[in-house]
């Protein structure tokens, strides 16, 4: 090739990451080469010993010039040039079909691992936080306007199941990442009498790729491991997204705290949630590797082609982004200060409890709840158009609606309006399973409590 073609295809940059694996991948496959009497013992001892200093003196021993190609020859080029040409017995059996895919699922494996053991840590300090305010008030939306009285612990609740829901996808894509490709050569294995399931065992895969042509070719446990990254960003991103929102003086919900925030270089009374902001942003970055590792699957041929090379580095950008996108969200969360003050009073302010006050007419005078909804959706109108309050609203009111509507007064209770319309008794009496009660609420920690230390355990 000529040097720009060799630089154009060279995958050396990015093989760095995969540069332990391959010493690993190739001191199993020469161990099982040695084990099978496939090729001479002293020559596989010689291999194993260069692979060992290799492993010891790091990638900075290798030579990393273009024209070597990919890493998978220049470690083959560090063992010639110890060993002489008995290290040409190392890739007996063995194509770098095989060995890349062995190299890539092995690193993936590591990276998944770590990811699944930082979004433990991020669930476990929402519900450490979500403990704190069980009983910490504030108002709920939809379509981002007041809709029912709910408490901040509920609602940060909602996405450490959304994130127990992301760790479970991605663990679950750990299982397809979790086979070995290798012994499967370029494409139809080897005449050799290789044993595949002690390299599969030497390398800590947990079950073999059982067609070769799928075990070189196959690279759907990337798209899949970036599809649950997606989804697992997508989660962060909306955690974010409130983040910028709740601290902007029209909320006031949220401090965020100043090591994740900038000022202006104009306004000096600014204080810009920058950190979400590039968070939120990044998201696009993974959905669109996706997109690309999706494009560059979609028409290939099988079995190995070179195209396969370009996935690797939009996988890896995708981990990397998503990594940490995850630390830096749980960190701000972390430290993010929730005002307690402003979200009753936000709660209280925009009739959240009319749902309730609708459920009460229902109850206590079986009224149909279209007719209750009418009756308290006029009684809205006409509290706003008069400057009347939630904490306003009595019998008296409420009787005065009814006539009009339905030709005769309701005479509630006092005291049972009273409670319709407060926003912390409402709360209290949703005690359904997955409801804001502080007691359902606290039922919910302990529950994820427990699948966390059961993660761990495992």
């Amino acid at each position: 090739m000529s040097n720009d073609a060799a630089a154009f295809t060279s995958s050396l940059e990015f093989d760095r990451r995969i540069f332990k694996a391959d010493i690993l991948c190739n001191l199993a496959h020469t161990t099982m080469l040695k084990n099978q009497e496939i090729i001479p013992p002293k020559d596989a001892d010689k291999i194993i010993g260069a692979l060992n200093e290799l492993n010891v003196e790091g990638i900075c021993a290798l030579d990393m010039d273009p024209s070597v190609e990919d890493i998978h020859m220049a470690v083959e080029n560090y063992v010639t040039a110890k060993i002489g040409e008995s290290a040409g017995f190392m890739h007996t059996a063995k194509s770098r079909n095989d060995q890349v895919a062995t190299d890539l699922r092995l690193v993936l494996k590591e990276e998944i691992e770590e990811i699944l053991i930082d979004l433990l840590k991020c669930i476990k300090i929402i519900l450490d936080k979500a403990y704190d305010h069980r009983e910490t008030v504030m108002v709920g939306y939809t379509h981002l306007q007041h809709a029912q009285p709910t408490t901040f612990a509920h609602h940060i609740l909602s996405y450490a199941h959304a994130l127990k829901r992301d760790y479970e996808r991605l663990k679950d894509a750990y299982k397809r990442v979790d086979m070995s490709p290798l012994g499967s050569a370029a494409l139809t294995t080897t005449s050799f009498p290789i044993n595949r399931e002690m390299t599969r065992e030497l390398l800590g895969f947990n079950q073999l790729l059982e067609n070769s042509i799928d075990a070189v070719s196959s690279r759907d446990f990337m798209a899949e491991t970036v599809f649950a990254l997606v989804m697992l960003t997508s989660t962060l991103s909306k955690i974010c997204e409130e983040l910028i929102l709740w601290s902007t003086y029209e909320f006031g919900m949220i401090e965020i705290s100043n090591k994740f925030s900038s000022t202006s270089s104009i306004m000096p009374q600014k204080k810009n949630p920058d950190v979400a902001e590039v968070a939120r942003a990044k998201t696009a970055g993974v959905q669109g590797e996706l997109m690309i590792i999706l494009t560059i699957l979609k028409s290939l041929p099988q079995s190995y082609n070179r195209d396969l090379q370009e996935v690797t580095p939009h996988m890896w950008n995708a981990v990397d982004n998503s990594h940490s996108m995850l630390n830096i969200t749980r960190e701000m969360i972390s430290t993010a200060e929730f005002d307690q003050k402003r979200g009753r009073e936000l709660a209280e302010a925009n009739f959240s409890t009319a749902t309730e006050l609708a459920d009460l007419m229902v109850r206590e005078k079986k009224l149909p709840f279209r007719i209750a909804h009418q009756i308290v959706g006029r009684t809205v109108t006409k509290a706003l158009d008069n400057g009347i309050k939630p904490t306003d609203i009595d019998t008296k009111f409420l009787d005065e609606i009814s006539l009009e509507l339905i030709g005769k007064p309701l005479e509630l209770n006092e005291e049972l309006v009273a409670k319709a319309l407060d926003p912390y008794h409402v709360i209290k009496t949703r005690k359904i399973i997955g409801g804001p009660s502080p007691e359902v609420v606290k039922e919910a920690i302990l529950k994820l409590r427990d699948f966390i230390q059961d993660e761990l355990n495992n």
